[in-house]
């Protein structure tokens, strides 16, 4: 009763209000400020790899919850089947405090400045053991001969929104990824499945280099005290010196710091953009500009018109009423442009989504601000439209 309760208090709290970046996050939200349109958003700008890194580690996270949950429905506890994630949660702290059984009052927050530099060290230790591996497996590059080309790395992004190597794109419809809360899986899930989905994200989005084989490159921007600079484990085989294991249990709180980064970032950056979009207009960059072109081209027309009928002296003079035709259309275009909303979609309920093509408006209180635009817009066209016919039919004629 108590959740029904609260479910419908905030129900009705929702109807007054437009939704918060985690109500959107966690789909709780309908279009067009849901997830979806969102992802759009973000694609239009080119910086929709920050949410699909978001989506992808918060499908880390779950996966990793899986584990710990499948562990305790074994039988074992955490601390016996894992005592090395059991000892750094214990003195670090971990997102999953509540699900491994830790004890609340040791803190389920981590200091995520210090678990970074902390992975660096493991991994600054874990190249110095494995220097004279590596050096037999690659020469140095003093050693090459005169005509090798040595790669250089390709300049990392500036800011969370301006990512190197990407272009904002208008007709790429790519469905944002997934984070389902239940993992689909025919088995139990492993270590190998950690470090697996870890390895994904790492040559994915914080590798400068991209994946192998990729053409493309979806590294995100993160400030340096965020940044891991190498993954330090390899998937086709298991931890075995110390170094590595102590590595391995950092794998289930490794991205959660630049996670919460991306997720401040869109906040206070993209999301207030999103909803000046959508909770205020209906219209497409591309769409809009479209609008404005055709109302410029048809308002010449309709002048053109109306100074040949004042110069040509037509009568009857009640013909050049017919004007309001022409000024109405070029002026409902130009207006939405400048409003970035068209009100004859409101009033059919239809926001775009992507140019000329449209979705059902669902969040109330969205509906509710877009009508009353919506309203606002039209009385305006009504003036402007009123007032040019006006003037042109009280204008005397005049044959040259």
């Amino acid at each position: 009763m108590a959740d029904d309760q609260r479910q419908e208090n905030w129900a009705a709290e929702r109807k007054n209000r437009l939704p918060t970046f985690t109500e959107v996050l966690a789909r709780r939200t309908r279009p067009p400020v849901d997830l979806f349109m969102f992802y759009l958003f973000l694609q239009r700008e080119g910086a929709e790899d920050i949410l699909d890194f978001w989506l992808d580690v918060q499908q880390h996270e779950n996966l990793c919850r899986a584990y710990f949950k499948d562990v305790r429905k074994s039988g074992r506890t955490i601390r016996e089947d894992w005592p090395e994630y059991w000892d750094y949660a214990r003195r670090r702290g971990s997102i999953y405090g509540t699900v491994v059984g830790l004890n609340p009052h040791t803190g389920t927050k981590r200091s995520t400045a210090s678990t970074t530099d902390m992975l660096d060290r493991d991994q600054a230790n874990l190249a110095a053991t494995n220097m004279d591996e590596k050096a037999a497996r690659s020469p140095s590059p003093r050693l090459q001969s005169p005509g090798t080309a040595v790669a250089s790395e390709p300049p990392r992004s500036t800011t969370p929104f301006s990512l190197s190597g990407r272009t904002p794109t208008l007709f790429n419809l790519r469905r944002a990824s997934r984070a389902p809360t239940i993992i689909p899986r025919t088995s139990a899930i492993s270590r190998k499945d950690l470090i697996e989905s870890a390895e994904r994200i790492y040559f994915r989005y914080l590798s400068p280099i991209g994946t192998v084989g990729s053409s493309e490159n979806h590294e995100i921007y993160l400030p340096p005290s965020l940044r891991i600079h190498s993954f330090p484990l390899n998937s086709s085989q298991d931890p075995k010196t110390v170094n590595e294991m102590s590595i391995m249990a950092q794998i289930p709180d490794m991205f959660h710091a630049q996670k919460e980064y991306c997720f401040r970032a869109m906040e206070q950056d993209a999301f207030p953009r999103f909803l000046r979009a959508k909770a205020f207009g209906n219209l497409t960059p591309v769409s809009s500009l479209v609008r404005l072109i055709a109302g410029l081209i048809i308002l010449w027309i309709g002048l053109a018109v109306g100074f040949a009928l004042i110069f040509l002296d037509v009568h009857p003079k009640s013909k050049r009423f017919f004007l309001f035709i022409p000024f109405t259309v070029a002026v409902l275009f130009l207006i939405s442009h400048q409003y970035e909303l068209d009100p004859i979609l409101v009033f059919f309920m239809q926001s775009e989504s992507t140019p000329f093509r449209t979705l059902r408006i669902r969040e109330p209180y969205v509906k509710k601000l877009l009508i009353g635009r919506a309203i606002w817009v039209s009385l305006l066209v009504a003036a402007c439209v009123t007032a040019l016919t006006l003037i042109f039919w009280a204008v005397p004629g005049h044959r040259l």
